[in-house]
């Protein structure tokens, strides 16, 4: 969602500010200088074998302050610059709404895990639409996009307008002292980020203001529960078979199920990735909307920038179209494997052409069934809502087509209108449209009535019906009613309040919708549920698929290991009784207190055979009974006399007050020899930490 007063300039009003935007200029390439040739030299060339001797960002000035935030999000709580001196930071201002917001997570993961003990990523949550400035939204956001990083919800601008901010995507950059180094609107800016933070931890490794401790963040993710649905997105009705198909987007897989619940099948093994093959060895990234040719399911595979084909009868899934790579040109025509898709969201049959609403570059794509290419079909790549002929008129994140067998019906999300393709024009049914200097892309709400009077807020999902559109107006938690003739949208379900009631029935963003004989199927997205709904009354149910399970973990079982390195050995002590404590005390940093927000976890190991420690305590981890600076851990004696080694090892985070948003994480490791002997006494071994 980039718009053209995107600037590179200085923040801050003073008299040398000129010379900072010729600095901040130079940093970010656009000029040279003397003072920054190593923007210029070979990638190839190994950054550590030229020292760096010069700082090279001179004559910088302070970071504003982070405060002025509504709330933080994914980590303990507030983060200021005193937290993370020390660090690179990058700020990253986005809205949750935004398709370019999204293609530029990747870009973060990769610096993220390029530099994880170097550089701290902060997400400037500073909303577009009214819905996106509640903190229960975004959370969800984050959670959606499998966001690692802390948020802020910047839902009044405070901090934007403290960096100026201008557009969505921007990144901005901050060095170890605290000092704003500059900025970069848009996406595709990876390969600049990484050469100037490489940069930045090279000169600030060898002055010794680089804090290369680990830290870690209490994610939201930690927080959910696992369910048989997660963020469920497009849904399709297949009535002749008996079948729904499900985009279970966030779980990375179709589900398949009866009209009545029962479960058919899963494709795919739930595992991010794009292979091919089989159901269960088949892999997708966030897929969404689909359409079925015969016994062909046609995916929209949306953050793996494909279309799949899924072969219901041989049960294979195979990739149609799309490298694997974003796109980043508008208008182009080439072949199916070879040419770049930016975001497909859904996908559309009709005629024998497959129609793809491609979100990224805001456009309609196409491919005739048979051929090996694919093409722009409609709009400029202009974000607009703008009518006319198809090499004229513009769109704004398309993210669903549906279709009455003659013509097509697009939803605008970015534009919050509803559109009519028909006899090679775009038309607006509802919502704003043709306003100057992309002011469309501003007019939204929550108002029905007719034509471009009707305000509705970032719609994502549609259903045809009799004439009729239902409309997911997806920001106001509603469904709306869409009269195509008389251009005119109502409310037909939904409070308005976002929650998971049923009498009267509250949505939470929802994403899908369909048909499918008397009833309209929503996917109730950020509720993790379809609901089913009857079109005469309105009595609605929670669609239940009968045998449904999430995937298995992807993650490998937690090693018993918690530290690495070498472990330090204390002297032997004899013991007796039926357990020993050992008490681990945490010297801490002045300030600086355990997470009250995360256990202190161990794990005991032995050396060789021993009798002293019941084996069923060993090689599993647990908690610690843990208060602000010390942690226990209860090791219950078998009363056997001998000899053991026992290692113990603790993983730990501590934080400012023990709740910062930034914590420090550590961990220790002790081998403790221990003699049974009967006539001794249960104690106490205590363990000094430091980090």
């Amino acid at each position: 969602m980039l718009y053209p007063i995107a600037k590179l300039y200085s923040i801050v009003k003073r008299p040398q500010s000129l010379a900072v935007v010729m600095l901040l200029l130079t940093a970010f390439g656009v000029l040279s200088a003397s003072g920054t040739e190593a923007f210029a030299q070979d990638q190839d060339k190994p950054a550590a074998k030229e020292a760096a001797t010069e700082n090279p960002f001179p004559g910088r000035f302070p970071a504003p302050s982070f405060d002025g935030g509504t709330e933080w999000l994914n980590c303990s709580g507030p983060i200021s610059l005193k937290d993370v001196r020390g660090k690179i930071v990058l700020l990253d201002f986005w809205t949750y709404c935004c398709i370019n917001c999204m293609h530029v997570l990747p870009d973060l993961k990769f610096l993220e895990q390029k530099y994880p003990n170097e550089l701290v990523v902060i997400g400037v949550h500073s909303a577009k639409f009214a819905n996106e400035k509640e903190s229960e939204n975004i959370r969800e956001a984050i959670v959606r996009y499998e966001i690692e990083h802390p948020v802020v919800n910047d839902s009044n601008m405070v901090i934007a307008r403290k960096y100026a901010f201008s557009s969505w995507p921007t990144f901005v950059l901050i060095d170890p002292e605290g000092n704003f180094v500059g900025r970069q609107p848009g996406e595709g800016n990876r390969e600049l980020f990484d050469r100037v933070i490489g940069q930045l931890a090279e000169y600030h490794r060898a002055k010794g203001t680089l804090d290369e401790s680990p830290i870690k963040f209490n994610l939201e993710r930690e927080k959910q529960p696992a369910r048989p649905l997660k963020y469920p997105g497009k849904l399709l009705p297949d009535v002749k078979g008996n079948r729904l198909f499900i985009a279970d987007s966030n779980h990375n897989r179709i589900v398949i199920s009866s009209l009545d619940g029962k479960l058919i099948d899963v494709v795919g093994s739930g595992k991010i990735g794009a292979s091919d093959g089989s159901f269960a060895k088949a892999s997708f990234d966030h897929p969404q909307g689909m359409t079925l040719v015969g016994e062909t399911l046609y995916v929209a595979d949306t953050e793996n920038h494909l279309l799949r084909a899924i072969d219901l009868k041989s049960k294979t899934v195979a990739t149609l179209a799309g490298t694997g790579v974003q796109a980043r040109q508008r208008f182009q025509r080439g072949p199916l494997r070879e040419l770049a898709l930016n975001s497909p969201w859904d996908v559309q049959h009709l005629d024998g052409v497959l129609y793809i609403a491609m979100a990224g570059p805001h456009q309609l794509w196409k491919h005739e069934l048979g051929t090996e290419t694919i093409e722009l079909y409609a709009g400029t790549g202009r974000e607009d809502i703008t009518d006319g002929p198809l090499d004229a008129c513009a769109l704004a994140q398309p993210s669903a087509i549906v279709t009455d067998g003659k013509a097509m019906y697009i939803v605008d999300s970015e534009g919050s209108a509803i559109r009519e393709l028909k006899d090679g024009m775009l038309t607006t049914i509802v919502g704003p449209r043709d306003l100057p200097r992309g002011r469309s892309l501003f007019e939204f709400g929550d108002i029905d009535g007719t034509g471009d009077e009707v305000r509705l807020q970032h719609p994502i999902g549609a259903a045809y019906h009799n004439g009729m559109l239902y409309v997911a107006d997806t920001y106001n938690d509603k469904i709306k009613l869409v009269d195509i003739k008389k251009r005119t949208a109502k409310t037909w379900l939904g409070t308005g309040e976002r929650g998971n009631g049923l009498d009267p029935v509250q949505l939470n963003e929802p994403a899908g919708l369909v048909v499918a004989g008397d009833s309209l199927f929503i996917a109730d997205t950020n509720n993790h549920r379809i609901l089913k709904v009857n079109l005469a009354t309105k009595a609605t149910q929670v669609f239940k698929i009968a045998g449904l399970a999430p995937p298995a973990s992807t993650g490998s079982d937690a090693p018993a290991e918690l530290a690495t390195g070498e472990a330090k050995k204390i002297a032997q002590v004899t013991v007796a009784g039926k357990e020993v404590t050992l008490k681990i005390n945490f010297k801490l940093t002045d300030g600086f207190k355990l997470n009250k927000l995360a256990p202190v976890v161990y794990s005991l190991k032995a050396g060789g055979k021993q009798n002293l420690v019941n084996s069923e305590l060993l090689n599993k981890r647990k908690k610690a009974e843990s208060d602000d600076v010390s942690a226990t851990v209860s090791l219950p004696l078998t009363g056997e006399v001998g000899e053991a080694t026992i290692e113990l090892s603790v993983a730990y985070q501590y934080c400012r007050d023990g709740v910062g948003g930034v914590c420090r994480f550590a961990t220790k490791k002790w081998l403790i020899p221990l003699k049974f002997a009967r006539a001794g006494k249960s104690q106490v071994i205590e363990l000094i930490a430091a980090p």
